[in-house]
């Protein structure tokens, strides 16, 4: 049995392109799921995917970065499915033969690969975040209260006035108030 499985990261991300692939593959069965691929957590549908798989059965993904963002990652998953009996086909790779040892030893390379690639765009996005501050951009959610807000809101504070009286009047949250402390 042919067993596609098709990922995206985020929400607005579409499948249709990896699901479309998987089809033409004739998998019988699709697992999809939409899940960051920062880390190896939180991807049920792939757990359910390998856990169908059978001996003789294929695991079919139209593209490896889609499945392992790590080497580590990537050599697991390609143990778990042999450890099933069954192999791998990755559609956007056609050249690997995944059945042979050099196969497998050419995917954790490219697995390898997919983990630097992680690396470099976290790295990019703090050295942004750095530079942002540096400029002075202000990061985050705009304040619920004006500077002249919390002033007033601190000394009324000062003056014994409760977080939850003075959160009231303001119409924030009494933890906006307490944090002013």
């Amino acid at each position: 049995m042919k067993i596609g499985y098709a990922r995206v990261s985020t929400s607005d991300q579409n499948l249709d392109r990896q699901i479309a692939a998987l089809r033409s593959e004739q998998c019988e069965k699709l697992f999809r799921e939409k899940a960051t691929g920062k880390t190896t957590k939180g991807r049920p549908e792939l757990e359910k995917a390998i856990d169908a798989l059978g001996t003789d059965d294929m695991f079919v993904i139209a593209e490896w970065d889609r499945v392992t963002r790590s080497m580590n990652d990537g050599i697991n998953i390609i143990q778990r499915i042999a450890d099933r009996g069954a192999v791998i086909k990755v559609l956007d790779r056609p050249w690997l033969d995944l059945t042979t040892p050099m196969g497998k030893g050419i995917l954790a390379f490219l697995s390898a690969l997919a983990e630097d690639e992680r690396e470099r765009i976290t790295r990019r996005a703090k050295q942004g975040l750095q530079q942002a501050k540096a400029n002075g951009v202000q990061l985050g959610r705009k304040p619920k209260l004006s500077e002249h807000q919390q002033a007033v809101a601190r000394q009324r504070l000062a003056g014994g006035e409760s977080a939850r009286s003075i959160a009231k009047d303001m119409g924030v949250s009494h933890t906006t108030i307490s944090r002013l402390i």
